[in-house]
Parts: C-alpha cells; structure tokens; sequence
C-alpha cells in the first residue's frame, strides 16, 4: 500500500501547508511525493521537499518515491538548483532527470546544500558573499552596509540548525524578480531541517514559565521575540533578533515555522499574518528570508 502525497503545482511557502497536511496524514504506509505536474517551485518548497524524505529516513521508514515533474523547464531548473542530486539520498527518483552542463553566472546563487555542522557554515557564507554583495549593491540597490548584515543573517541563520536542530539541514538562495507580489527583484534564503524543533529545544528551560501556553506557538515567540536560548550562555539566543534587525531595517520578510506554527515580521508590502498556530505538523524547522530591492 503507498500513500500519495501531492506536491503542490505551485509550491512555495504559501501553499506549504497544503502539503505539510497531506505529508503529516500519515498512516505508515510507504510514501510517494507526486511532483509531476508542478510548474514551480521556489527554495523554500525544495528545501521543506527534501525535509520530508530526510524525516521519513531518520524514522526507518521505507524508501519514499519521487515522481518529477514531467514540464522540461521545471525539472531543469529542480536539478539545477541542486535538488535532484540532493534527493537522489532520500528518494526513489521516477522521471527523467536532465543532464547539466556547465554554465555562467544565474540566479541560483547558492544551490541546494546540506547543512550538518559549523564548517558546513563557514563554507556556505564564504561561498555566497561575493557574489550576493555584488547583487544587493548593483541589481537591488541596497547600500553596502546591507551585504555584511547578510552574511551575517545567513550565518545565524544556518548555525540555528547546527546548535539546535539535532540532525542536519538544508539552504538554499536564488535572486529572481518577484512580479506578482512585489513587482522586484529580491534575494530569497529558504533553510530547513528535519530536527526537534523549537519547542522542543527550549522545552527545559522555557514550559514551566509560559504553563498552559506552552507549545509551538509559544516557542517561537520566545525565541522570535524574546530572545531565548535553551544556552544559558551570555548573548545566546541574540542570532534571531539580529536576523529581524536586519530585515527590518532593509523591508525584508522573516517567516519561521515550527512544528505546529509559523511566525512572520511582515514588512510593508506584504500581507501574511504575523502568528498561524494550529497548522498541520511538519518536522523540525522552515525559515524564510526576503530581502527586495530598494524602492526608488
């Protein structure tokens, strides 16, 4: 017996909930992701994508399969992006993947890639700096105090997984124009893993003082808004809160899901809502970064 799970048409954090309900439905069953008919797919749904065989592999569950998506263009850009060689690990790959050949510069700044300790880190904000400072300064017009704060960001934000998680995670950027809801180019950062998560993480230190009101929800506002770390260190948990400085100060988007709930610094041209709680449950955590171009 196989249990379908649908992988969205258009699969980005929007319609992520739609597929954490079909994926947390589970029953024990063998699992096949359908992707065949998708026609796009942003960091964010590739990365969570990856998340779920990733899960479904630290369970001991079977193998789950893969179904590609058939349009030539959006299984291009899926291997492109680094995600076919990455799920090649975690999946039964069905479909015809592309073969790439070497190209120049594109919008993939950093393709899909594994997050399992601090080297991992460094190597990814090494990797990445260069070429983002050359696209916040010259393509979004951003001053050039914008590129150290995003290395910065990244940083945080990937050490997140390596201090708190308790498996590996994933990160992805690309740089696209973003038409229909902003109407400029941005830089998107899309990081999960398929950790404890939050509540879990601080459940230690943090239960006792929100009582009833512990869960998810309560979690993320401790460590969003508070600053909370389950390290009881001086200046730990201060990672977030620089990463919302940051993003608030360019107009940029911070979203961060937890298990059950999701958490949004919603800059002014956006229109999500800053707490969802009671959402399907997805595994560990999803954390969404937009930078958009400055306005003239």
């Amino acid at each position: 017996m196989t249990r379908v799970v649908e992988v969205p048409v258009q699969f980005d954090d929007r319609a992520f909930d739609q597929f954490a309900r079909s994926y947390s439905a589970g029953d024990g069953a063998r699992v096949l992701f359908d992707a065949h008919a998708a026609q796009w797919a942003s960091p964010y749904g590739l990365v969570g994508l990856l998340t779920a065989g990733q899960a479904l592999a630290e369970q001991g569950a079977e193998r789950p399969l893969l179904t590609l998506p058939q349009d030539r263009d959006v299984v291009h850009y899926w291997a492109r992006a680094g995600f076919v060689r990455q799920a090649d690990a975690y999946f039964e790959l069905h479909g015809k993947a592309p073969k790439l050949t070497p190209r120049g510069e594109s919008d993939v700044l950093l393709e899909l890639t594994p997050v399992r300790g601090a080297d991992d880190v460094h190597e990814v904000v090494n990797h990445i700096q260069e070429r983002a400072a050359a696209i916040l300064t010259h393509e979004l017009k951003l001053e050039a105090a914008a590129t150290m704060g995003f290395g910065m960001a990244l940083s945080e934000a990937c050490q997140n997984i390596v201090e708190h998680a308790g498996t590996g995670g994933w990160v992805a950027v690309q740089t696209y124009t973003w038409r229909k809801r902003l109407g400029r180019r941005v830089v998107v950062i899309a990081i999960s893993d398929a950790g404890v998560g939050f509540r879990r993480s601080l459940e230690a230190t943090q239960a006792k003082r929100f009582g009833d009101r512990w869960g998810d929800a309560a979690a993320l506002e401790a460590a969003l808004i508070q600053g909370v770390s389950r390290f009881r260190d001086p200046g730990r948990g201060q990672g977030l809160a620089g990463i919302r400085r940051y993003l608030n100060r360019w107009q940029g988007k911070l979203s961060v899901r937890s298990g059950a709930a999701r958490m949004t610094m919603i800059p002014p041209w956006d229109d999500d809502v800053p707490l969802a709680d009671q959402l399907p449950f997805f595994p560990g955590t999803q954390v969404l970064m937009i930078v958009p171009a400055h306005s003239e």
